[in-house]
């Protein structure tokens, strides 16, 4: 089976005048079904131009990318729009809710976009919701959130359409330390029922959530390997302490 996304020998440059300043080298990333992969880098490093070519919100300049078996630069501007509502699911830093819509509302809107009707969009809408942990706040508008329930409801709009893939783009990056964690252990068990996840993020201890960590330096993609974790005493010492 062909991997889910793909990307072969990708460059992306900006053109100034004359002046082009490439900002992604040679890129080779794969991404199978059902992985969790963190994306790890400073400001400034690219992780937001790969996260826009990865969502269909830019093309590169060289090289190639696959995406459920599309071949993104060959798209027109009406099949990217497909593939963005339909095989992608966003979550962003700050949310992007609309102020004036209700969390249900708010939830609802890509199954909008996708013609569904209004009661079949408001049960598929409550019933996400309410796994989300907020069955009682479907009437809220985002003001009435707190961060870690805005960003629920943002992951709740991101899942509504059964992508293939969800990018998160520093899904913590707005909250304190403790919501950032229950929100880090919802994205872990979205993975655990199957979903794919690619997200960037800039805080290790973030990235350390998914299963394959890529660096990302000066447009420069790396593997991470690993580190095992280390033995607890109980494993080194099976009689405990003395």
């Amino acid at each position: 089976m062909a991997p889910l996304i793909e990307m072969h020998d990708l460059c992306k440059s900006y053109f100034l005048d004359s002046d082009e300043l490439e900002v992604l080298h040679h890129v080779d990333f794969v991404v199978e079904a059902g992985e969790f992969v963190s994306i790890l880098g400073p400001s400034g490093s690219g992780k937001s131009t790969i996260m826009n070519i990865l969502g269909c919100l830019d093309t590169p300049t060289s090289g190639t990318y696959r995406l459920a078996g599309n071949l993104v630069g060959s798209l027109s501007r009406a099949e990217l729009a497909r593939i963005r509502n339909t095989e992608i699911g966003f979550v962003f830093q700050s949310f992007q809710l609309l102020p004036r819509l209700s969390a249900l509302e708010n939830t609802e809107l890509p199954l909008v976009y996708a013609g569904l009707g209004a009661a079949e969009r408001r049960r598929r809408a409550s019933e996400l919701l309410d796994r989300m942990g907020l069955g009682a706040k479907l009437r809220n508008l985002p003001t009435q959130l707190s961060g870690g329930q805005q960003q629920r409801v943002a992951i709740a709009r991101a899942l509504i359409n059964g992508p293939s893939v969800l990018l998160a783009d520093e899904p913590t990056g707005a909250l304190d330390q403790k919501t950032g964690a229950q929100v880090m252990e919802l994205v872990e068990e979205i993975h655990r029922e199957g979903k794919t996840i690619v997200m960037i993020t800039h805080e290790p201890e973030v990235a350390h959530h998914a299963e394959r960590i890529v660096t990302i330096l000066d447009g420069y993609l790396a593997e991470q390997p690993r580190l095992p974790s280390a033995p607890d005493a109980a494993a080194l010492d099976p009689g405990g302490l003395r």
